[in-house]
């Protein structure tokens, strides 16, 4: 069951695992009928590394906010970005990466078929109707919606941002948004790590992103 949101950006009381992300790679298997359900739509747009990446990212916030529903905060990060495996390849960069992207109309419907990918997989690997309704509660308008509507919302939408902060986030992103790593990393520390909605994901992605700077070299390569 959802949590209401606190005010943001939602205190932490417990100790915050800053480290880098691969020492704490998604634990256990109990999602791993998911994961095999959705292969084919990971291989788009580089979700065979956002989405396992993001998991972990994902099972760090929870551990720093045991109140959340954790099942339900790691099945909405495992699939939010599925629907990118159906919509029109070609405009996914073209338009879903330009201009004013967050109101572009392919993000629009990555969220929709995200969902019905959420409604065709879950229910056959046992998970209610109530459960998927959450979950694509979250999905819908991870992208487009400014505001988040539970805490679990919150803690997915950071997670979904944190992975951006590793270098092979910043590989990937920058190219995407044609832009060199530093001007990327300039943009990640200006723009995302205020819409982080929890003091835990911008502790992390602080980290993170100072961690990559160094390796990248943004200092001098710009």
């Amino acid at each position: 069951m959802p949590l209401p949101l606190p005010p943001t950006p939602v205190p932490v009381s417990l100790p915050v695992d800053t480290s880098p992300i691969e020492t704490t790679p998604p634990q256990g298997t109990d999602l791993d009928p998911i994961w095999s359900s959705v292969v084919t739509e990971t291989r788009t747009r580089g979700n065979d590394i956002h989405l396992p990446v993001s998991l972990a990212y994902a099972e760090r916030l929870c551990a720093a906010y045991p109140q959340a529903d954790a099942l339900l905060v790691r099945v909405a990060i495992l699939l939010h970005d599925t629907g990118w495996a159906r919509v029109d390849e070609d405009k996914i960069l073209s338009e879903g990466f330009a201009g004013d992207w967050r109101k572009a109309a392919i993000r629009f419907e990555h969220e929709k078929q995200g969902c019905l990918i959420a409604q065709e997989v879950l229910p056959p690997l046992g998970y209610d109707d109530a459960f998927v309704a959450e979950v694509c509660a979250i999905i819908d308008g991870h992208d487009t919606r400014h505001e988040a509507y539970s805490l679990e919302d919150a803690l997915m939408r950071d997670a979904d941002r944190l992975w951006r902060f590793e270098p092979m986030g910043i590989a990937l992103a920058s190219g995407w948004f044609k832009m060199n790593p530093a001007v990327y990393t300039d943009r990640l520390r200006a723009e995302i790590i205020p819409e982080l909605l929890t003091e835990a994901g911008i502790l992390m992605g602080e980290a993170a992103l100072d961690r990559s700077c160094a390796l990248l070299k943004t200092a001098v390569l710009r």
